[in-house]
């Protein structure tokens, strides 16, 4: 089956090896993502703004996909402070609310980079 490279433009993708997103016939796999911005090459210290940045980074990997939030099926949110997450909520709310997807979130050291 043919794959689509869906890429942020991100260095860590070609320094690591990975893609944002890989379309593999009607699915997309969409990478873990962090609410790094590619463009400015910071991420915030504020886990509201870094959620809304990944969904943003999320939302313009699907888009490149031909899909969009509304497809998608299923999540996995991973937070270094479980504590955390409840501050989340509304963004995720915002984007998923009416989607409802399948959801876990995990508690679990993260690395510093995309």
């Amino acid at each position: 089956m043919h794959r689509r490279w869906i890429s942020s433009g991100s260095t860590f993708e070609r320094e690591i090896g990975y893609s944002r997103a890989v379309v593999v016939g009607d699915r997309v796999f969409v990478a873990g993502t962090t609410g790094f911005d590619s463009a400015t090459m910071t991420i915030s210290d504020d886990i509201v703004t870094q959620t809304e940045q990944c969904l943003r980074n999320i939302e313009s990997a699907l888009a490149r996909a031909g899909s969009s939030m509304q497809d998608v099926v299923r999540v996995r949110y991973m937070l270094p402070n479980a504590a955390d997450f409840p501050a989340t909520w509304p963004a995720l709310r915002a984007a998923f609310g009416e989607v409802r997807p399948a959801a876990t979130m995990i508690e679990a050291r993260l690395s510093a980079h995309a």
